[in-house]
């Protein structure tokens, strides 16, 4: 299998950031782990909490929305909706992160996040997830949000799913 476990975060522009991660997983298992919602349920909050709503219309031009409360017993939310799917290939999709006064419904503010899935040696599976915040000012804020140790303990347990599901 090919090496695993690095997280590799870039900056491709001033308004992107990019996340690569190879998964010790099929692309269609860790697709899977990725699209259905009980699955969705156990790996999105990482290791920081557990998640409350993991709704998912999984088409183009639907709504997605996921809760979690953290440890600190904190609520944290998102939503967006489908803009692209290519099953186990590709998803395009809008991302919201709601604060006080945000409605499920809008998406000022949206973030537009590009996941691909590609095959690698060994039965591995590359992920690389492109997400374009408009502004430097948003990639900034996000890059510098604390985002990589949940990204990290989320990339853990999909290849733990992944690998349960195989």
């Amino acid at each position: 299998m090919a090496p695993t476990n690095t997280l590799d975060i870039s900056f491709p522009t001033d308004e992107e950031i990019l996340i690569t991660r190879t998964v010790n997983a099929p692309r269609h298992l860790v697709y899977k782990a990725w699209t259905t919602p009980e699955l969705v349920r156990r790996w999105w909050p990482g290791r920081r909490g557990g998640m409350t709503v993991a709704d998912m219309d999984f088409r183009v031009g639907g709504a997605w929305r996921y809760v979690m409360v953290a440890h600190g017993e904190f609520e944290v939310a998102f939503h967006g909706t489908y803009r692209e799917i290519i099953p186990n290939e590709r998803i395009v999709h809008t991302e919201v992160m709601e604060t006080p006064g945000t409605r499920p419904d809008r998406e000022e503010g949206a973030v537009v996040t590009t996941v691909t899935f590609e095959e690698a040696d060994g039965g591995a599976t590359v992920v690389r997830i492109r997400t374009n915040a408009g502004s430097k000012e948003v990639r900034d804020m996000i890059a510098q949000s604390g985002m990589e140790g949940g990204v990290r303990e989320q990339f853990e347990i999909i290849e733990e799913l992944a690998a349960a599901l195989g």
